[in-house]
């Protein structure tokens, strides 16, 4: 067992804040204008004088939980009409095919569609709490706030939304809420700060599941 990635989005669906532990797959930076400041450094927008070519990015990590890990992307960037990729686009092992920004659209468009039909099905008493696929298991804690903590793991882990509860009422309001260097609610900037980060990563390396 182990966890994959934490991903934070505010009330206005926008990604305010991404760690990650444990990833095959680099993640490609996230396009200019398509992310938020301060949300992670490993996939801020890459910043290029002209005349030059950007270095590649030094983030690596260890696992990819949005594409299989043959290397091939699962069912992104398909052409609808074929059912395969793009012949511009290429898959190249140890690489994620899409920018951050997209891959945080798809993890946000995954939980508020899921919500929206459990919400239809069941009534608004139900709620969304996870879901299991075969390569990861989602975790969502909602607050009354409207921020949503999002964590990836392997399938077989139990539920891990006590943890995304515990990082909002511990490092979340002790180092974005009550930091005053922090705009809460900012359309222009994340929640990205060292301390914050700091404390979120020794949390989740202390839990038994982590590997």
């Amino acid at each position: 067992m182990t966890i994959y990635s934490l991903y934070v989005f505010d009330r206005h669906c926008a990604c305010v804040y991404y760690h990650d532990w444990h990833r095959t797959k680099q993640t490609r930076p996230a396009m200019e204008g398509g992310l938020l400041k301060a949300v992670s450094r490993a996939v801020a927008p890459r910043q290029v004088d002209s005349g030059t070519t950007a270095a590649p990015s030094t983030f690596s990590s260890p696992r990819n939980t949005l594409v299989s890990t043959t290397g091939a992307v699962v069912a992104i960037g398909e052409d609808p009409s074929t059912g395969t990729a793009p012949p511009t686009a290429t898959v190249r092992p140890g690489l994620n095919t899409l920018t951050f920004d997209e891959e945080a659209k798809l993890v946000y468009g995954v939980i508020l569609s899921l919500r929206n039909m459990i919400k239809k099905l069941s009534g608004r008493d139900e709620h969304f709490t996870s879901f299991r696929t075969s390569t990861y298991k989602l975790h969502l804690y909602e607050t009354l706030s409207g921020y949503k903590f999002i964590m990836l793991s392997d399938p077989s882990t139990d539920g891990l939304r006590f943890v995304l509860r515990q990082i909002y009422s511990g490092p979340f309001v002790d180092y974005v809420a009550r930091n005053p260097l922090v705009p809460m609610d900012s359309r222009e900037q994340g929640i990205d700060n060292e301390y914050f980060r700091a404390s979120v990563d020794r949390m989740v390396r202390g839990l038994s599941v982590f590997a």
